[in-house]
């Protein structure tokens, strides 16, 4: 049987009602032409209709590799479960994603998902077992006594549901079929059989693949190059034809948004630390400047997106990160790549100079064990209950992404960003300090949160500790509430953080800590 065709052909598999699944992390590892394939036939032909979408993480940059967005259109989209959703403007256009607006404007089913349950449930799914059961995300957003994970009113069943086991509260999943996996290889041979030579992750690919076959249904996957059967070791190969029934070649495809290749990421050409990109004075600088120096050597961190994920190229900049102690850092993400150097924007996910590569099912088996002892991660929302909200806030619906899982389980955390945000306009000079030229026009420490993503005063009760860095504060977090330990060299203690937040510290610091004035100059601390 040959099981090579085009995208297409292998589309026309695709059934009125099927539940649809597919791999991809943002740009990463995106099957991008199967999903135009499927986007374009509903577009010519209005069929299939009414399709369940799958998808672990968020698939596609909704930009340049559209990814989800391909498939984003009403009546082809009954609904979508996804573990995050991409919410970037499109530079070009200031447009927000199509599927943001299907969800914006109540038009679809829309659930989202911690990664880790998205994850793991694949799983469950593979070995037709009822469901997935977990502690994680209880008093969340995801736990049904919040919304269950419904992004829109249109989603009305309950997917999750809280259960007494063992005598403990917990979260449970039920399993459900998928009819069909869209996955996406560097390389394959005409029986389908796949390896990553070029991709430097692999995510839920594996678990995806049993997890249709398994329900009864086809596999697709999107390819680089067809090779000979029997010309790699058979070690290499991590996904075996028995589980693909079609491959569709796409030669073009790209490893990530605006890079088509980069052994770097590959670990197979390690790029020299003074050779990454520098980043521009901002906010954002100054808040990972400022994190960089909780960073411990030998302990397992893990970065989220955001300001968070500035801090491994901060350090680079600055020596404290250099090419003779970098394996003294264990640096991760939540996409199991380790070592080297986390990458921030449209390359966060992978890191460049890794050392090791696991699958994304396994690495939540890492996260949720606790074996991230320190995390850093970004914030939206502060409340004064102590709830940190990254997931829906404003016209964003990001989802958790892996924040749940990772903030539950770490030791230390640390949470960043600015202290307002929307037109946030700062300057910084020798005599005067931090200036506030432009306050942000929408506060981000709320008397309540819009989504409950993280309920940080039950981690303070387990004896987690926790601070929050802004760009000009930085505040502990205690059993009680807030506490503000530092305050930028030129900030006004009433007007610029008191009179900025909806509800008071529960403490502030005597004496009160000046900030160093290092971290606002814009030359490396080094």
């Amino acid at each position: 049987m040959n099981k090579i065709c085009s995208a297409q052909e292998a589309v026309s598999i695709v059934k009125d009602g099927d539940v649809v699944s597919s791999v991809g992390v943002i740009g990463w590892f995106t099957p991008d032409d199967v999903l135009k394939a499927l986007g374009e036939r509903f577009e010519q032909t209005a069929a299939p209709r009414d399709l369940t979408f799958y998808f672990p993480c968020g698939t596609g940059d909704s930009v340049e590799i559209r990814g989800m967005d391909h498939v984003a259109r009403e009546g082809m989209m009954k609904r979508v479960v996804s573990g995050s959703y991409i919410n970037p403007t499109n530079p070009k256009t200031g447009a927000r994603p199509e599927l943001m607006r299907l969800i914006q404007n109540n038009l679809v089913e829309a659930y989202s998902w911690p990664i880790g349950a998205s994850m793991h449930w694949l799983r469950e799914v593979a070995r037709r077992s009822p469901g997935y059961l977990t502690r994680i995300g209880l008093g969340t957003y995801i736990d049904p006594e919040q919304s269950g994970g419904k992004m829109t009113t249109l989603a009305k069943e309950e997917l999750v549901k809280r259960v007494e086991f063992a005598g403990e509260e917990m979260l449970f999943y039920p399993t459900w079929k998928l009819d069909v996996a869209i996955l996406r290889a560097t390389t394959s041979d005409d029986l389908g059989n796949l390896s990553f030579e070029e991709d430097p992750m692999t995510s839920s690919t594996l678990a995806l693949a049993m997890a249709v076959k398994a329900s009864g249904g086809k596999v697709i996957a999107q390819v680089k190059r067809i090779v000979p059967r029997g010309s790699r070791k058979a070690i290499t190969v991590t996904v075996p034809a028995a589980l693909v029934d079609k491959i569709v070649v796409a030669p073009d495809q790209m490893m990530v948004t605006e890079v088509p290749f980069d052994a770097t990421f590959l670990g197979v050409e390690q790029k020299p630390l003074d050779q990454f990109k520098k980043l521009p004075m901002t906010p954002g600088k100054i808040i990972a400047r400022r994190a960089s120096r909780e960073v411990r050597q030998h302990e397992l961190t893990i970065f989220g997106f955001g300001a968070s994920s500035d801090v491994p190229l901060v350090m680079s900049e600055e020596g404290l990160l250099t090419d003779d102690n970098i394996d003294d850092y264990w640096f991760t993400t939540e996409h199991g790549s380790f070592g080297g150097v986390v990458m921030n924007g449209w390359q966060f996910s992978c890191n460049a100079n890794p050392r090791a590569v696991i699958d994304g099912v396994s690495q939540f088996d890492l996260i949720d064990g606790g074996l991230c002892e320190f995390a850093a991660l970004a914030f939206a929302q502060f409340d004064a209950s102590g709830t940190v909200n990254v997931s829906r806030f404003g016209k964003a619906n990001p989802g958790a992404g892996g924040f749940i899982d990772i903030a539950q389980n770490a030791k230390r955390l640390i949470f960043t960003g600015t202290f307002t945000t929307g037109g946030l306009d700062l300057t910084y000079s020798e005599d005067h300090g931090l200036s506030i030229k432009r306050e942000g026009k929408v506060k981000k420490f709320v008397q309540q949160a819009e989504h409950v993503t993280y309920r940080l005063q039950d981690g303070t009760g387990r004896g987690q500790q926790a601070l929050l860095i802004t760009e000009r504060a930085v505040f502990s977090v205690s059993p009680e509430g807030l506490v503000l330990e530092e305050i930028a060299p030129g900030i006004d203690l009433e007007k610029d953080i008191l009179g900025q937040m909806e509800f008071a510290p529960v403490k502030i610091r005597e004496p009160l800590v000046i900030m160093d004035a290092e971290l606002f100059r814009d030359i490396p601390r080094g």
